[in-house]
């Protein structure tokens, strides 16, 4: 059992941690977050996925289906941009869990056991920090978007409110991947299984194609799929301006994958520490 010794005894650094309370995980949270922004200060390519993404995705996806989906580039702005979205949040997201890998591999998470400190802000500042990533990410994409001719009729309102939409959902997602990172054993595996894990959950759902154009036995996985209703989400505020179910369902699914995949998230990360 780790102790600290000082002048006056010996201190149970367990003990210490167990009386951690909100406040300070709060303020350890922000800390740990700020060490996250250092790292990418200091490593400029941690920006790579979240400025190259949008940039490249968002043309290519829209000169190359739009005549084949919506009969124009144009036409098929209003469908594309929110899929583009969720896309590049998932994307970028998926960093989240392989730099914590990497980090416990340094045996940087070794050193914060042997402190008096939240179990949960290790893990919870990384994945603050991350949201400068989604808003870089998914500030690129609406003007890439706007660029190409795609004209949102939900106003700057609906907009900000699906960007904000992306963010809260990207943090959500990102959860899924810290726990992963808590449990794999290395940062390549947890890429390889991120990727298999991404990829059917975007492409396998609403955010390219209409539902309407799938199989009827592929309808089912898409309509049930969260990705799905994020996108239909992000589609009414940014398209429509209007907050209806859609947005509820992906606000309760967000929710749903923090309240699972943190505590998890956290028991793995004690039990690697």
């Amino acid at each position: 059992m780790t102790s600290i010794t000082a002048t006056t005894g010996t201190v149970d650094v367990g003990s210490l941690r167990g009386h951690v309370s909100p406040l300070d995980t709060l303020r350890q949270t922000i800390l740990m977050a700020g060490r996250a922004l250092q790292k990418m200060r200091r490593n400029p390519e941690q920006f790579f996925d979240a400025i190259v993404q949008p940039l490249l995705f968002t043309p290519m996806f829209g000169f190359i289906f739009g005549g084949a989906i919506a009969g124009s580039v144009t036409k098929y702005l209003p469908l594309l941009i929110p899929g583009i979205l969720v896309q590049t949040a998932l994307t970028t997201c998926m960093a989240t869990g392989v730099t914590l890998r990497e980090d416990m591999e340094k045996g940087v998470f070794d050193r914060f056991k042997s402190l008096p400190m939240s179990r949960l802000a290790p893990l919870a500042g990384p994945a603050l920090a991350d949201c400068l990533r989604y808003v870089i990410a998914t500030t690129l994409t609406l003007i890439v978007g706007l660029a190409m001719g795609y004209r949102p009729g939900g106003g700057v309102l609906g907009v900000l409110a699906a960007g904000v939409l992306v963010v809260v959902a990207a943090w959500s997602l990102a959860w899924i991947f810290t726990f992963l990172g808590t449990v794999m054993k290395s940062a390549q595996g947890l890429q390889g299984v991120s990727m298999m894990i991404m990829f059917p959950l975007t492409f396998l759902s609403n955010a390219y194609v209409p539902v309407t154009s799938l199989p009827g036995w592929l309808q089912s996985f898409v309509n049930v799929n969260p990705v799905s209703h994020i996108v239909s989400a992000i589609r009414s505020l940014a398209n429509d301006g209007a907050i209806n179910g859609q947005v509820g369902w992906a606000m309760v699914g967000c929710a749903a994958v923090v309240a699972i995949f943190m505590p998890l998230a956290v028991r793995g990360y004690r039990r690697q520490a």
